[in-house]
This record gives structure tokens, sequence and C-alpha cells, in this order.
């Protein structure tokens, strides 16, 4: 029987992609770059995957991005500008971004009267939390599992050990990994991380992405509102 249902935030409830490409459009502007185009995006979304695949694995931290994101982007896309001066522009534009996939409301409001709610995240403590205020979307979560709070991010198995044991901390019934569902849009990070951990899992697919993986989630999903069809 499920009991708590995990969240991933980015590109799972607050859409991510879409307050990039309005950060860089604006930020370009703002410091007098050449004029924003959408393949730009797509050189930033490799770069800043790649960089979070090595957070992941525990060989970059996010102060280390931070310092060579934007530097690794402009040298790409051939501005001459300086990253980090960018990066700062760009963290404040991320603070106060919150634009909700599609079906991010009807879904919490459904799911959070029937199972514990809790964010399952890799980023900034305060930053992460602040966006789901600014969201109108906090007061469904009971529980936010931050990567920078919890110490390690998904998918170390060490996340979702920690995040556990908070869950239930001063509960006299714990709940077993096996009553949680881990949902979100990454096969690596949330559906490998979650299994590994003896969770059941759900991929947010939105794109229609073909997974070449060998880690198949229990379940997957191309619009939030289908959630009822599982949960």
């Amino acid at each position: 029987m499920i009991q708590a249902v995990w969240i991933d935030i980015d590109n799972t409830l607050l859409d991510f992609d879409a307050y990039v490409q309005q950060a860089l459009r604006d930020g370009f502007e703002h410091f007098g770059l050449k004029p924003y185009e959408p393949y730009m995006f797509e050189v930033f979304d490799r770069i800043n995957n790649a960089l979070w695949d090595k957070i992941e694995k525990g060989t970059l931290d996010f102060e280390g991005l931070q310092q060579i994101r934007f530097n690794k982007v402009f040298g790409e896309l051939g501005i001459a500008f300086d990253g980090v001066t960018f990066e700062h522009y760009f963290k404040e534009c991320i603070w106060n971004s919150a634009i909700l996939i599609p079906g991010t409301v009807e879904m919490l409001s459904y799911l959070s009267e029937k199972y514990i709610l809790c964010t399952a995240s890799n980023g900034p403590y305060t930053q992460q939390l602040h966006r789901l205020e600014q969201g109108g979307i906090a007061q469904y979560f009971e529980y936010h599992f931050i990567s920078e709070d919890i110490g390690v991010s998904k998918p170390e198995k060490a996340f979702f050990e920690r995040a556990l044991a908070r869950l239930n901390e001063g509960r006299a019934e714990p709940i077993a990994a096996s009553a949680c569902v881990m949902l979100g849009d990454s096969i690596r990070s949330d559906i490998a991380g979650g299994k590994s951990s003896g969770m059941k899992t759900i991929w947010f697919n939105r794109k229609g992405a073909l997974n070449t993986s060998a880690c198949q989630p229990d379940a997957q999903i191309d619009a939030l509102e289908k959630i009822k069809e599982i949960l």
C-alpha cells in the first residue's frame, strides 16, 4: 500500500526549460550580447546536463558548476563575456521563477488528499523552497528532501536513505521504501535512484523520449493529470 509520494521539482512540477529560455533571452538583452536564438538553449541544455551528471556522480559540486557553466556555454556560442557575471544574473532570475507544468496544481490537490507528499530534488535548499512558494504549491508538501540539505544528490542511494530516515523521524510505524513512489522526469536521477532504494517509480515523460537504458520505471505518464490512472 502506497503511503508517500516523492516528487521531483524541475521539469516535473516547475518548467525549468521555459524559465531558462526566458532568462537567457532577457539576460542577453540586459548585457547587450547578441540576440537570443532557440539553438542557444540547446547548447545550454547539453552543457548543463553534462555538468549535473557530474554532480550526481559526485565529481562536481554546485559551486563548481556555477563557476564554469556559462563560461562553457559562451565558449561554444562565441560570446566574449564573463560567464560568472552572467551566472549571478541567471541565479537571480531562477530565484523568482515559477512556471508551473500544466496540471501541477490539480495533481497535487488530488494526491495530497490520499498520500504524504515530499519533494525530492537536486539543488540549493532555500532556492527550491522559495520557488515552490512563488508557484503557490509549497503548501501541498509535508517534507522537502533537497540535495543541499540532505548532503548528497540523487540518484545516490544515500540521498533516499537519509530522506527516508527523516520521513520516519518520530513516526510510531515507519514507512517502508516499498510504500513510497518516486515521480520524476529523469530516468537516472529519479527512476534509477528510486528503484535502487526499493521505491516504486513513475516516469514523467512529457516529451515522449525513448528510454534506452536498462532501468525501467514501474509506470510512466506524459501528462500530470494522468497520475489519477495510477495512484
